[in-house]
């Protein structure tokens, strides 16, 4: 089965890029472990396979994939998200150019910017997205990309995306989404005017916390001709291993996601409760002042949570290092779920910039385990304080 416009997500999700193996009628497409392809002659390829470095079928099948789901007509798989980003700006920008950022992106995407590309000529300005004054303000006459999380990492601010589309592109900038965070079955940033989308999916798209990678999707030929060369050239794509094991994960997102947002909304709704806490930042609870855009541009609200403490430091360290349940580790959008201290450990990178995270935030990775296993795990990490 091909992918087709009318098909609801999930069809989408298991069926594009996926059509049965030709000469056995494997169901699953299979895994394609190998380096380089045989010739017919010199020059004459087996169907454009050549080297794996340029094309692997496994990698073209979730390419297939990623591009489908998120309304797009070009995918590409890297072999992690800060591979794609980097990959992406370098096709799309020289030295001079400018990109305006949101001051809570994630730490390792303002590191490679800022640390790394800075230095090449590639300056940068950091500014709150929910703010269109200022993002007007920051828009300049060299800025040739925006750059948006939406929800944020961690702080999970909500941006208006087709504003911000509109004030990129009044400027004759492009705007990319990072949209880790909502993917693509809770958000579809393109619809809304972004001209790219990037991923780290290792996090919700892979789903299981076993196979690293990143993704530039896009519709933009010219957008999609440049990241294809620098994926060819430069060479950071993701293996056929990581390719295959992301292609399974993917295909269960939709019904992943329905579980970590019920979940992360009981979780946020008990957190409310608690005398200990300060403030709780999930899009989804009313209260949260980007929670009228959200639902308007998501799905639902997704299995993130940041919450701060009444305690300060201390508080949000000792109930990080006190769960069961919840494991204190980097990363997030697994099945599992997982505690983290950003500001020192995701986000130690931003620490004493403007982008820092505050000290007594702890981030929560909702899984899909039974609600009530994680609430009691919570309130015996909170009975510590």
């Amino acid at each position: 089965m091909t992918h087709a416009e009318n098909q609801g997500f999930n069809t989408r999700a298991i069926h594009a890029g996926q059509t049965p193996d030709p000469t056995t009628g494997a169901v699953i497409p299979p895994l394609y472990q190998t380096t380089t392809f045989a010739q017919d002659g010199i020059g004459q390829l087996r169907n454009g396979y050549e080297y794996g470095r340029g094309t692997n079928p496994t990698r073209d099948s979730l390419q297939t994939q990623l591009a489908a789901l998120e309304g797009a007509t070009h995918g590409f798989s890297f072999s992690s998200g800060l591979a794609a980003e980097d990959s992406l700006i370098r096709a799309l920008l020289a030295p001079g150019d400018r990109i305006v950022m949101g001051n809570d992106v994630y730490g390792g995407t303002y590191r490679l910017i800022d640390r790394v590309l800075a230095p090449w000529g590639i300056s940068n300005a950091a500014v709150d997205m929910s703010d269109l004054d200022a993002v007007r303000a920051a828009v300049g006459d060299n800025t040739r990309m925006v750059w948006v999380e939406t929800p944020s990492n961690p702080m999970m601010k909500v941006t208006d995306i087709a504003a911000v589309a509109k004030i990129a592109h009044d400027a004759g900038a492009i705007l990319v989404v990072d949209n880790t965070f909502a993917t693509p079955y809770l958000q579809q940033p393109l619809s809304f005017g972004a001209d790219v989308v990037v991923h780290s999916t290792t996090k919700y798209i892979g789903g299981h916390s076993d196979a690293s990678g990143g993704a530039v999707i896009t519709s933009h030929e010219e957008i999609a001709e440049k990241v294809g060369f620098i994926q060819f050239a430069v060479g950071a794509v993701s293996a056929p291993m990581e390719a295959w094991l992301t292609t399974r994960g993917l295909k269960t997102l939709g019904v992943r996601m329905d579980r970590h947002s019920s979940n992360a909304r009981a979780i946020a709704e008990w957190l409310q409760g608690r005398p200990e806490v300060e403030q709780v930042f999930y899009p989804g609870l009313p209260e949260h002042p980007g929670h009228d855009l959200a639902a308007a541009q998501m799905k639902d609200f997704g299995g993130m949570i940041s919450v701060s403490f009444k305690g300060g430091e201390a508080a949000a360290r000792k109930v990080a290092e006190s769960t069961h349940v919840f494991t204190l580790a980097e990363s997030l959008g697994g099945i599992e779920s997982l505690m983290n201290y950003p500001s020192a450990m995701t986000h130690a990178s931003v620490a004493g910039t403007e982008l820092a995270v505050p000290e007594n935030l702890i981030r929560l990775s909702v899984g899909i385990e039974d609600v009530a296993d994680l609430i009691a795990d919570l309130e015996q990490a909170f009975t510590t304080l």
